[in-house]
């Protein structure tokens, strides 16, 4: 059997005023629903059943002001057990209790708490003490809820501890992510400015090369084959004497442009080199006595 309603019908049956009554009811189940929907039955009797545990909506029950969970086979609480706030009488004797969730700290309405029988933490069994009577389940009551509030205060320090460890570590990623960030923006950063600078010195190199293959062209247009008479000083040209249709001397000065340029070539034939006449009339010049010399030469002819 599994639930109360199954074997005694309607809980409603079993409701006496504010008391409900489902010990020896051969439960290994709670109905919380069902005790759910009468929020008059403040006083709940549970004991000797077959219940290994409390389902975790149990902890909804917060109107039960009593609870009698005695010899079952509970082996722990839930760990909301503590927003049964109203709850003011609780009796756990001969279960297989060993510690109390650290919600138990929570029930400040609590008066009454006996815990004999049960395979308690010895720290825990030494504070709950005997609960031989009255008094004693009294104080039990008292110096349980004074402990599990201390041990709730040990387990919000470690809690705190462990989430300021966390944030420590937390911000130790982030610190260090953020470093990892910079280094590869100032690495990025690098290399574009690397390749910037690669990129200029092509365009530098690339400009250079533009400009001395300009200046070649001019360079060999400049700098034309020497000739004969390239210097600082410009020789004397040579002379060809060659006889006019008049019969006059006719003098022809030749260029490397235009060797023979007022010759035609069949009259190279009848033309005298004056060469040697020339370079006498050249040491010896001095005004125009030499042209009439030539002059004559020609009319007595």
């Amino acid at each position: 059997m599994t639930k109360a309603g199954s074997k005694g019908g309607n809980l409603r049956d079993k409701l006496d005023g504010n008391e409900l009554d489902l010990s020896l009811s051969d439960l290994n189940e709670v109905p919380v629903k069902e005790l759910a929907a009468l929020p008059k039955a403040t006083v709940l009797d549970l004991s000797c059943n077959k219940l290994t545990s409390l389902p975790a909506d149990f902890c909804s029950l917060t109107h039960l002001v009593k609870l009698d969970l005695s010899k079952n086979k509970l082996q722990q609480l839930p760990a909301d057990f503590g927003r049964l706030v109203n709850l003011q009488h609780l009796d756990l004797l001969n279960n297989r209790l060993v510690t109390l969730p650290v919600s138990f700290a929570q029930l400040k309405s609590l008066k009454w708490l006996d815990l004999k029988d049960n395979p308690l933490d010895p720290a825990l069994a030494k504070v709950a003490g005997d609960c031989l009577d009255e008094k004693q389940c009294k104080q039990c009551a008292n110096k349980v809820l004074q402990h599990m509030k201390a041990l709730q205060a040990d387990q919000e320090r470690e809690r705190q501890r462990r989430l300021e460890v966390e944030r420590e570590a937390e911000k130790k990623r982030e610190a260090k992510q953020r470093a990892k960030e910079a280094q590869e923006r100032e690495l990025r950063k690098r290399e574009k400015a690397e390749e910037k600078e690669r990129r200029r010195k092509e365009y530098d190199a690339l400009k250079a090369a533009k400009r001395e293959q300009e200046k070649k062209p001019k360079k060999e247009t400049n700098q034309a084959p020497s000739t004969w008479w390239q210097g600082s000083r410009k020789p004397a040209l040579p002379l060809l004497l060659c006889p006019g249709r008049n019969r006059a001397l006719t003098l022809f000065a030749r260029t490397p442009e235009e060797p023979f340029s007022c010759i035609q070539a069949a009259m190279l034939p009848l033309c005298t080199s004056v060469n040697a006449i020339y370079d006498d009339a050249v040491r010896g010049l001095r005004g125009h006595d030499i042209l009439q010399w030539v002059l004559q030469t020609d009319s007595q002819q």
